[in-house]
């Protein structure tokens, strides 16, 4: 078991340094600008954050759920899509797991690390910012 796990270990280290090496940065970096995005929709919604509200509100987890698979699931699908490419093409031959495994952390794992942080900020600049002033309000 050990040396099935070095041996996969070792397949992955080894894929940002080949062929198709573009993707380790494109993927993560789409995943991020999807986060960027719904952080700031739930700022302006007023929702909590993304990955604590998961775990704190049970009524509204499935929904959450769904919305963040929602917004990930193209690029999931390309993830395992072009990890699967690069499978048959160096290592002639397919890995299932390790497909998927590198599609979670390619595309999954930025998502929901950095949506909860953007919404934060977001709300943070959103709260301090000035409000603006309609005609005929006093000036201070």
């Amino acid at each position: 078991m050990a040396d099935v796990l070095t041996w996969l270990w070792r397949e992955i280290a080894e894929r940002p340094d080949g062929p198709m090496a573009f993707r380790f940065y494109l993927q993560p970096l789409m995943a991020m600008l999807f986060a960027v995005r719904d952080g700031i929709k739930d700022a302006h919604a007023g929702r909590p954050a993304y990955f604590w509200a998961l775990f704190t509100d049970p009524t509204h987890r499935r929904e959450r759920l769904r919305e963040g698979w929602h917004a990930v699931s193209r690029l999931f699908f390309l993830a395992v899509v072009m990890d699967t490419i690069y499978q048959l093409t160096v290592l002639k031959g397919p890995r299932p797991i390790q497909g998927v495994l590198v599609a979670v952390v390619l595309a999954l794992v930025p998502y929901v690390l950095l949506r909860g942080p953007v919404n934060r900020l977001a709300r943070g600049l959103l709260h301090h910012r000035p409000r603006a002033r309609g005609p005929g309000s006093p000036a201070r």
